[in-house]
């Protein structure tokens, strides 16, 4: 006598789940044959976004962008800010150009921001790395450092003027050496060194921030496999810190030149623009257009002062994308 066989279930059962439908099989079907049947709904946004995105949007487009394209708008004007005014074309854009003032501010202005994103970024990376070193109170240092960070420009500017005017030329006197008994910001062709030492002093904290997470960032690993195949300290530095930091240091590239093409309290407080015009920037140059009546002019000026920033912030971004250093 023979047991019967479950067989007849076993095909029931098949045949239950292959005519069954809303299985995983008919949706992976309707994926592969491009049925229009709709997998997932579509994601709803939710009014709390629309909440905090339309009022900045708002005030962003009423303080940024409206008076941006007014400006524009009247650098093709002979306006001086109020009353009347009339189209000229690009007449302000030509005599922009050809005047000697104006590309004097923007030749000191590229000058000085591409000599201080060095002194910055050479200063910032030396500290960062002594900072994440093993050393003893560097949790303190790092606050000191930090410190110029926060102190406002115009302050910082009058307290380097009296150094550089009265303390350093009355040390110079007492110890006899010549060159010191004359202030630079005196002299037409030091003056932006002295610039360039104060602004750097502010503005190294910032970016001694940024390496800094840049280099805690690196996996110590790294460096104990170096030490192991004999890898002095130097050559760390050079072949494994360097490299891996090195998108930090487009960054802080980057980013400073772009903020110190708009120098302006640290050089007011400094020399305001002289000895004559010798250390002028381009945004000193722009005011000093509005005050005298030039409004319509040195809005001209500003646009390509902008498109400038633009360009720089392009190539910002073409730089940066693809890097994971951040």
């Amino acid at each position: 006598m023979t047991n019967p066989t479950p067989a007849p279930a076993v095909s029931n059962l098949a045949a239950s789940n292959i005519t069954k439908p809303n299985t995983p099989t008919t949706d992976t079907t309707a994926i592969v044959t491009g049925s229009p049947r709709k997998l997932h709904k579509r994601r709803r946004v939710e009014p709390i976004y629309y909440f905090f995105l339309v009022p900045t949007l708002i005030l962003f487009t009423l303080a940024i962008t409206v008076p941006g394209v007014m400006g524009i708008f009247f650098s093709f004007t002979d306006s001086i800010g109020i009353g009347e005014w009339s189209f000229n074309g690009l007449t302000n854009y030509i005599a922009m150009f050809s005047d000697p003032s104006i590309l004097q501010s923007y030749l000191f202005t590229f000058g000085f921001s591409i000599a201080t994103v060095i002194v910055v970024n050479v200063i910032a990376f030396m500290l960062a790395v002594g900072l994440t070193s093993r050393i003893r109170f560097k949790t303190g240092l790092r606050t000191i450092f930090v410190i110029p960070m926060v102190i406002s420009g115009i302050i910082i500017a009058y307290v380097f003027n009296f150094l550089f005017s009265n303390s350093i030329p009355a040390a110079g006197a007492a110890t006899g050496i010549p060159w010191l008994e004359t202030s630079l910001l005196a002299n037409p062709d030091l003056a932006w060194v002295a610039i360039v030492i104060v602004t750097a002093w502010q503005a190294t904290p910032g970016t001694l921030l940024i390496y800094i997470a840049g280099l805690l960032s690196v996996p110590g690993d790294v460096y104990e496999a170096a030490s192991i195949d004999g890898a002095s300290k130097t050559q760390q530095l050079l072949r494994i810190t360097v490299p891996l930091v090195a998108g930090y240091v487009v960054i802080n590239v980057i980013l400073g030149f772009k903020g110190f093409l708009n120098a302006y309290d640290i050089i007011v407080g400094l020399t305001n623009g002289g000895p004559g015009t010798a250390t002028r920037s381009v945004a000193m140059t722009i005011i000093a257009g509005f005050n005298g009546g030039d409004y319509a002019y040195q809005m001209a000026n500003a646009t390509i002062f902008f498109i400038v920033a633009v360009l720089i912030s392009l190539l910002q971004l073409s730089l940066t994308r693809g890097r994971n250093a951040l």
